[in-house]
């Protein structure tokens, strides 16, 4: 179980296995704050994009993503050694008709899928759909018969989603085309990760998450860009783009684009707990940020089932054993703190204690009959 494991952080990580990290130089901390806030950033601002701003083409938005990450990646690997890695890759015509072209399928699929999902369901119940991402890939695992098997694994992916079956009852803003929406976009994500396995299954083609990008993008680029010519361009003005405005969309493009960036960085300088931990506390923040950002309510029942959720998700993706050592060094941390830095230690307490009380109050505020949230303006 514990070869799974590393195998999915390979394949979360574009095949690239996380480092030990650096004891010299620009904190860890710096690349987990830099991703935390480049990951959430673009939910943020592609749900601003679609839903607030009115810009409800998700399709041209996709397309538009990976027509920059094209040119970015092309610009990169000519200007800089960041992709130099892309030349230990024996890639072909035929290699990548076979191979990457139908990554990028499903890829685009995935894109577009969850695109639209922000035109019907909140920023806080997709965070909350997508920890079932890990129960829809074991089972492709299974289907496609790239693992055998195992029911304990099953049983540990089974509490996240019972955790998130109770949290979708608690949604108050349900939206059943939404959700099979957001679901069809987790089961293609789950099949482009059982994809990109069995492509890494051999080692000459370990590739980084920035190479992958360098090689998925114009596949996903001109399948979106045909979906988007026969169905968004249509009805599609260049008011529509206007009215959004221009800059913004190359800001979006370019957040999106830093998110693979920093994930190349992240998985440099940091280890496998620290990525999942810094993923459990982004799905956290973006929750409450949507709350905070666009009104989002999220009842008892929501964060009961996330608690669960995420709680079987770190077990899943750490075990046992890791925990109990996550747990230790927390302990040893909060000890060492209290004892040598007292203040600091209340200060923290305290604000964990706010924070707590905050969201408590914002999600009774939220739920109060006759409340309207506001959207920001576009």
């Amino acid at each position: 179980m514990a070869s799974s494991r590393t195998d999915e952080r390979k394949l979360e990580g574009g095949g690239a296995e996380a480092a030990a990290p650096a004891s010299a130089g620009i904190h860890p901390a710096f690349y987990i704050a830099l991703w935390i806030a480049c990951s959430g950033s673009v939910i943020i601002f592609n749900k601003w994009v679609l839903a607030a701003a009115g810009f409800d083409f998700p399709l041209f938005l996709t397309s538009w993503h990976m027509v920059f990450a094209t040119g970015m990646t092309q610009v990169l690997a000519k200007t800089t050694p960041y992709l130099d890695s892309r030349h230990k890759v024996p890639m072909d015509s035929a290699t990548y008709m076979r191979a990457i072209v139908p990554i990028g399928l499903m890829f685009s699929l995935s894109l577009i899928l969850g695109n639209y999902a922000y035109l019907y369901l909140s920023v806080s119940f997709i965070q909350m759909l997508k920890a079932t991402n890990v129960a829809a890939t074991l089972l492709a695992t299974w289907i496609f018969g790239m693992a055998a098997p195992n029911y304990k694994v099953l049983g540990n992916v089974g509490v996240i989603v019972v955790g998130v079956i109770i949290a979708s009852y608690g949604e108050l803003k349900f939206d059943m085309f939404g959700f099979l929406i957001q679901i069809g976009g987790v089961v293609a994500e789950a099949i482009r990760l059982v994809m990109v396995q069995r492509l890494l299954s051999s080692a000459e083609f370990k590739m980084d998450p920035l190479v992958s990008v360098y090689y998925y993008a114009p596949a996903c680029a001109v399948v979106n860009g045909v979906l988007t010519l026969f169905v968004e361009i249509p009805r599609m003005t260049m008011n529509d783009i206007y009215s959004v405005g221009v800059f913004v969309l190359i800001a979006n493009a370019f957040v999106a684009f830093l998110l693979n960036v920093s994930v190349v960085l992240l998985i440099g300088k940091t280890s496998a707990v620290v990525l999942t931990m810094a993923g459990v506390l982004k799905d956290i923040l973006l929750v409450v940020s949507s709350m905070l950002i666009f009104g989002d309510p999220v009842t008892a029942q929501q964060y009961f089932g996330y608690s669960i959720a995420l709680g079987g998700l770190t077990y899943y993706k750490l075990g046992a054993e890791k925990m109990q050592t996550l747990a230790n060094d927390i302990k040893f941390q909060i000890n060492e703190t209290r004892h040598n830095q007292p203040g600091r230690f209340k200060a923290i307490i305290g604000s964990m204690i706010l924070g707590v009380f905050t969201l408590i109050v914002l999600g009774y505020y939220r739920n109060m009959p006759g409340y309207a949230a506001g959207v920001p303006a576009a």
